[in-house]
């Protein structure tokens, strides 16, 4: 079952979260990516939730990650220079191990860039946010339509992984204004993952003790369950150690947490890619012009198809080097000057992968797509 909605992508985010059961939004307005905020601070009371805005992005990050502290599905919206400020507190919720879900609505930069204009800039930002070694989870979406179900799929992984997740929109996408097939409430509501929790006695209660390859389990506060948040490297319990074996095992399992699932988190869509001998790669909004222009090719007789990873980090890079090996010309496609294009030559082992790349805050249309496929 689905619903049929009328609306922006900046709203769509706003509604998905609500939807999935997020009761906290800490933020600080911040082009383009500010109706996310007015839309969730209008959505939020009614069911009995808080949105808040604060004095600047790093009290914003802060108080979500508080909020998730206390076992509540929490989020943040932001755009570039506002995922620079909230840096180091992601990296707090990395380590400590704090599920939440940031929206980033991509514009220029560096800096403040082109605060109204449209770019994925932050590809390899959304990579590693924030110093030291972890793994992180990035997806980004490519449709109105996938502006509510990444965000929705986002709320589950944050709780699955217990970490950080960020969703990826840019500023065409996230303005844009039109319909959007998307899951009931009901099916939403339906397709929620819980965080664990433990039920044992309290003594017995060791929030960090954990597989390897597995996430802690944090009893929200408040509930009877004494343990220790830090950011430093911290022991079973959460309190801060420097015992050699303890620091290498935890700072380890961060990485395979995520990489030994990675199966539960890589989305890809695969656009006319059957018979192909052109592999279009792009995501975000871009991906909407690359399917415009393959149905162009086409009619031209030139095969081409379009790889979209859904989920950015970690890539789909598998797949990507099955189609590569398979196929002469690879091109890629994005507003910036080749983030993901430098993943795709890793992931496939080669060094001819083509690029198209805008960096002046305009969108790239169909006809560019179109010329440069024909030059290769």
């Amino acid at each position: 079952m689905t619903r049929e909605i009328i609306s922006t992508g900046n709203e769509l985010a706003a509604i998905a979260a609500v939807d999935a059961g997020c009761k906290f939004f800490g933020g600080y307005p911040l082009t383009p990516s500010s109706e996310v905020m007015h839309t969730i601070s209008d959505l939020l009371p009614k069911i009995d939730g808080t949105c808040i805005q604060m004095e600047d992005e790093i009290g914003a990050i802060c108080a979500v990650i508080g909020a998730g502290m206390a076992g509540v599905r929490t989020m943040t919206g932001t755009s570039g220079p506002g995922m620079s400020l909230k840096a180091e507190n992601l990296g707090l919720a990395q380590m400590a191990e704090v599920p939440l879900v940031c929206v980033n609505v991509m514009r220029g930069g560096p800096s403040t860039g082109l605060p109204t204009r449209v770019s994925q800039g932050d590809i390899l930002q959304s990579k590693n946010p924030s110093h030291g070694d972890y793994k992180s989870i990035t997806l980004c979406a490519g449709s109105l339509s996938e502006c509510y179900t990444e965000v929705v799929r986002a709320f589950n992984i944050a709780d699955r992984f217990m970490q950080p997740v960020i969703v990826l929109l840019d500023e065409t996408i996230g303005h844009m204004h039109g319909k959007a097939m998307i899951p009931t409430k009901e099916e939403v509501k339906a397709g929620i993952v819980p965080r664990k929790t433990f039920d044992g006695p309290s003594e017995e209660y060791f929030p960090y003790e954990c597989g390897p390859t597995e996430p802690a389990v944090l009893n929200p506060m408040f509930e009877g369950y004494r343990y220790h948040f830090t950011g430093l490297h911290h022991d079973r319990k959460g309190f801060p150690t420097e015992e050699i074996e303890t620091c290498r095992k935890l700072i380890q399992r961060l990485e395979d947490k995520v990489e030994a699932h990675k199966d539960e988190i890589e989305s890809y869509e695969e656009f006319m890619m059957d018979d192909a001998e052109v592999m279009i790669v792009a995501y975000g909004s871009v991906s909407l012009a690359a399917k415009e222009s393959i149905r162009h090719l086409r009619a031209d007789g030139i095969k081409a198809g379009l790889f979209r990873p859904i989920t950015i980090w970690p890539s789909p890079a598998e797949r990507m080097k099955e189609h590569a090996d398979k196929i002469e010309k690879v091109l890629v496609v994005e507003l910036n000057i080749g983030q993901f294009h430098s993943e795709v030559q890793r992931a496939t082992s080669r060094l001819d992968i083509d690029g198209l790349f805008k960096v002046n805050g305009r969108a790239i249309s169909p006809h560019e797509i179109v010329t440069k496929v024909k030059e290769l």
